[in-house]
């Protein structure tokens, strides 16, 4: 049970040098390690149609990723300091919350300015704002001088892709990042992370899912910052999880029940599409329709109920991401499965390999 476990227990080993600090091309050529019930199958993520069956289902965030890190300045009675501001969370068509460094140096009615891209030749677009409240928990409220589609643009112009802090500590941003961090089938703006088990796939590799009878559904699951957030509570059922606003539309809904009920299996692709689904899910495992804000925190010994396989990067130690996934494949081949891949080299994190995971009872997918 979850009351047993510390955050000790999701600790492992990493080299650094299996941090991977970009994608491989092409996307679909990453190393896939396949874990069913009878053991681990090394592979490449493009064999993928070949581990599925016809009339399973991939489920698929559709969230695109805004380049939400912004580098600018704090005016205040004539003193100005360098700020960088990550922004979480729309809170109106002017105004965003954010985590701000040096969040101490900023005040509720500082003015900032925005636009300075870190590694440019020259400064980009400026994005005014003004500080209006921070919070207990350090994030910062702030109101821009454009709204709507305008503040849209400026954003887009002025930020940069928010990569996550193993990467960004090891070289910076820059205009490649904006392709490779961002999923082919990317639509609905809102991200300030990727769904990275997402960028493994392309046109190439989708169409073959098609000719292999494989459906695909698309949910929405706007990740924010605290993905990137370390769990500091040693009792992993004290740790408290960050909301994020998502969707699963009634259309959706109705075809993952519809792929059950035919004897599918409904194949999340990341943990934030998991996330969602079992938001959505009832005890019955009957996906509903859902609109809102999740702050749901799968762990062992917290069943989950939506889906029957998952496609995952391979994460960080004592992170929320390895909690999840131990509670769907279990903890004792997580850690085997993990001592495997660095092993055998694997590629970790947002832009490394991935896994395709079953649980321990299901019968994995193969040519049919």
């Amino acid at each position: 049970m979850s009351d047993a476990l510390s955050l000790a227990d999701f600790d492992f080993d990493l080299p650094e040098a299996l941090i991977a600090l970009r994608p491989a091309e092409p996307r679909d050529h990453a190393r896939l390690l396949h874990v069913t019930p009878e053991g681990l199958e090394d592979g490449r993520v493009d064999a993928l149609p070949d581990l599925l069956r016809p009339g399973d289902v991939l489920v698929f965030n559709d969230t695109r990723v805004i380049p939400a890190r912004l580098f600018g300045e704090r005016s205040r009675d004539g003193a100005v300091v360098p700020v960088e501001a990550i922004l979480l969370d729309r809170t109106a068509p002017d105004s965003w919350t954010c985590l701000m460094k040096p969040g101490k140096r900023v005040r509720p009615g500082d003015r900032l300015s925005f636009g300075d891209r870190r590694g440019a030749s020259l400064p980009g677009p400026r994005v005014e704002a003004t500080v209006l409240a921070k919070s207990a928990d350090g994030e910062v409220h702030l109101r821009f001088d454009l709204a709507g589609e305008a503040l849209d643009h400026a954003i887009q112009a002025a930020g940069v892709m928010p990569l996550p802090p193993y990467i960004a500590q090891r070289r910076s941003e820059d205009d490649r990042d904006r392709q490779d961090y961002q999923t082919v089938y990317a639509r609905k703006d809102g991200s300030v992370a990727a769904p990275t088990a997402g960028l493994h796939f392309t046109d190439r590799l989708l169409d073959a899912l098609d000719r292999r009878g494989i459906g695909r559904a698309f949910v929405t699951l706007h990740v924010g910052a605290g993905t990137f957030l370390p769990v500091k509570a040693d009792r992993i059922e004290d740790h408290r999880m960050h909301a994020e606003r998502g969707e699963v539309s009634a259309a959706t809904a109705d075809q993952l029940n519809r792929v059950r009920a035919a004897g599918g299996r409904i194949v999340a692709v990341g943990t934030t599409s998991t996330r969602l689904l079992e938001t959505a899910c009832d005890a019955d495992g009957h996906i509903h329709p859902f609109s809102g804000s999740t702050d749901i925190f799968l762990r062992p010994g917290r069943p989950l109920r939506a889906i029957d396989g998952l496609m995952t990067n391979f994460h960080l130690p004592r992170s929320t991401l390895l909690m999840l996934l131990a509670a769907f494949a279990g903890q004792d081949r997580v850690r085997r499965a993990y001592a495997h891949a660095v092993a055998e080299r694997y590629r970790f994190y947002s832009y490394g390999d991935t896994g395709l995971w079953w649980p321990p009872t299901s019968v994995p997918g193969g040519p049919t």
